[in-house]
């Protein structure tokens, strides 16, 4: 049984090697998309592509779903483009192009808007006015500049924190 397993990897690598031998030597080919596979054949595959000197990636939900991808070394996939395959989604340059500029844009606005300088909040009333009928208007004057610093708690005048009341 596990010399039968071995001849099966055995011709599974030599069959893959051919593959990317072929999509090396074929000129309008960048990428190569291979069906569905087990852990084992994955594994036997990327070794073959890091030998090769190409780049490979894994895609796919689940461990039954998960595909090979191939690319050669001058076409490697951008992080936009790895982000679309790692969702399921087809890899379209133009959509991506768009992309990119909308958010570019959108980074522009922003950091139009932070040079911007901040609006000055006026409100509609002032508080004192609001609250006129509980502390009066004369009283909250009068208080605020008759205030002193409390000597009982450390605050008087030999105290250096104390000095800006003073």
């Amino acid at each position: 049984m596990q010399e039968h397993e071995k001849r099966q990897k055995v011709e599974f690598r030599k069959r893959m090697e051919k593959e990317v031998s072929d999509f090396i030597q074929d000129s309008t080919q960048t990428k190569k998309k291979f069906d569905t596979m087990g852990k084992i054949e994955r594994s036997i595959l990327h070794d073959v592509v890091e030998v090769a000197g190409l780049t490979s990636f894994s895609f796919g939900e689940d461990e039954e779903s998960r595909y090979v991808m191939i690319f050669k070394k001058e076409f490697a996939p951008s992080d936009e483009e790895l982000d679309a395959y790692r969702k399921g989604e087809a890899w379209d340059p133009v959509k991506a192009e768009e992309k990119k500029r909308l958010k570019e844009l959108a980074q522009r606005e922003a950091e139009a808007d932070a040079l911007r300088a901040p609006t000055k909040v006026n409100p509609a009333t002032d508080y004192k006015d609001k609250y006129s009928h509980l502390i009066g208007k004369v009283a909250a004057k009068d208080a605020a500049h008759t205030l002193q610093a409390n000597k009982s708690y450390g605050c008087g005048k030999g105290n250096q924190y104390c000095h800006i009341l003073n």
